[in-house]
């Protein structure tokens, strides 16, 4: 079996799916990123709930769409949010709670997270971490939209803060399968939380 292949598959069906029935939101269309996806703010909310993100301080997020509501939401609780600059390219852009009151939604996008964060090129002590995905599986095996750059986040987060740092990824329900094909090198999800309820591997 050739396992790119069926990482491409899986993401052409997984895009499909969502505009097919509805779930994909804006930026329209969702094949070749991170899909955002309706509920994506219910995902967020859960997200809340669990003992990692109300025990850590500073989290890491992904830059992406559907990851909006968990910045924002970070930021409304107190918290330092870390974001990986699109592609890695300007490194890490860190963004402190108590500098930005009242400008939390436009500091949770990419534009007011370079116009208001503080650029690094490493990556700063997190205490959790949340990635996007395009397909994920209950054992925990994600697949992104091909860059590999989500795999060199958890990589780096891993490497330099240990395996206790743990990797949630926010997705909606229909984007659980049943198997993600795995490949040397692929960083596997702690917790999967749809709109539906908090998934731990």
């Amino acid at each position: 079996m050739d396992i790119r292949k069926e990482k491409e598959r899986l993401r052409e069906e997984t895009w499909e799916r969502m505009e097919r029935l509805g779930i994909a939101r804006f930026p329209l269309p969702c094949r070749g990123r991170i899909p955002n996806f309706v509920d994506a703010e219910k995902a967020a909310a859960l997200l809340r709930e669990i003992e990692e993100y109300r025990k850590a301080k500073t989290i890491f997020v992904n830059p992406d769409s559907p990851q909006f509501y968990v910045r924002r939401q970070a930021l409304l609780d107190g918290k330092t949010v870390v974001m990986a600059s699109p592609r890695l390219k300007k490194g890490f852009i860190v963004l402190k709670s108590e500098l930005l009151k009242g400008i939390e939604d436009e500091a949770s996008t990419i534009k007011g997270a370079f116009r208001h964060g503080k650029l690094s090129e490493e990556i700063p002590k997190v205490d959790l971490a949340v990635q996007g995905s395009v397909a994920v599986d209950p054992h925990g095996n994600r697949l992104g939209k091909g860059g590999g750059y989500g795999d060199r986040e958890i990589r780096l987060i891993r490497e330099s803060y240990g395996s206790g740092v743990k990797v949630v990824t926010t997705v909606h329900s229909t984007q659980v399968v049943s198997s993600v094909p795995r490949e040397e090198g692929d960083q596997k999800i702690d917790i999967i939380i749809t709109e539906k309820g908090v998934h731990r591997v």
